[in-house]
């Protein structure tokens, strides 16, 4: 019973990772903390214009000043499909178990894609070393955000240099159209058509910072939005893993052992 409660919290890595890669709340409800979901898809907003680019991004989370998470992630988004593309052994997070990337390596899931479309109220994970991929419908809140209309109103903060862009630091506030208001503070780059090259969201004590570089404004292939032909598809993350699992211990493999349960 301890083992399949392990692999459970290893089978909800990619919907953090994915959550994550939005700067999603939903991130500190599935850790344990318990601010709204509500800054998932609303977040792309932030982008305005800059809708169809490609870049490197950087996500850290802070609890009480002290950074719990950070994850490096290769980004695309083009209208409102997006793309990510992570190697997980590179997450650094005090709120996983100390194993826990080790053990995806270790079963071939460290590499990671995740394709979310709203317009077919899809999420895509997809494991290029396993060819195999999990298919599963978008969080409801989600399709509702992605089509929400936001009224916009930002607030000038100052200016700032980042990674050599000159910026406008403002504060933006978005409100839907029952009233409801999130908020963010965005460094939009003047070289780079107002690109935000660095979003930070507030809850309370904590503080998500996405932080962007290499950015190619353009919209990228269409292909990257595509599950590449060939793969072996499941019905959910879990599934997925179940089955390798299954797999591994039928050829006589193995894992490390997971840590003990408290």
């Amino acid at each position: 019973m301890k083992y399949i409660t392990f692999t459970n919290k290893l089978a909800l890595l990619p919907a953090l990772v994915a959550t994550l890669a939005l700067a999603s709340t939903t991130t500190y409800a599935q850790m344990g903390h318990s601010p709204s979901k509500s800054m998932n898809m609303a977040m792309m907003k932030l982008f305005g214009d800059n809708n169809n680019f490609t870049s490197k991004a950087e996500i850290s989370i802070s609890k009480a000043g002290k950074t719990s998470t950070t994850m490096p992630i290769n980004f695309a988004l083009a209208g409102d499909k997006m793309r990510t593309d992570i190697d997980m052994t590179q997450i650094k997070s005090t709120d996983m178990p100390a194993n826990a990337m080790a053990m995806m390596k270790q079963m071939g899931m460290d590499q990671m894609s995740t394709i979310m479309l709203p317009e077919k109220k899809m999420t895509y994970i997809i494991y290029p070393s396993l060819k195999a991929y999990a298919e599963q419908p978008m969080d409801k809140d989600d399709v509702i955000d992605a089509t929400k209309n936001y009224k916009i109103e930002k607030t000038a903060l100052g200016k700032e240099t980042i990674d050599g862009h000159p910026t406008q630091k403002n504060k933006v506030v978005m409100t839907d159209d029952k009233g409801q208001k999130q908020e963010a503070t965005v460094w939009n780059a003047t070289d780079l058509k107002d690109f935000p090259v660095q979003m930070q969201m507030n809850e309370d004590s904590n503080v998500v910072l996405m932080h962007y570089k290499d950015i190619k404004l353009g919209k990228p292939d269409a292909n990257k939005f595509e599950v590449p032909t060939g793969m072996t598809k499941y019905s959910s993350a879990q599934q997925l893993m179940q089955a390798e699992m299954t797999k591994r211990m039928g050829n006589g493999g193995g894992f490390g052992a997971p840590p003990a349960q408290k």
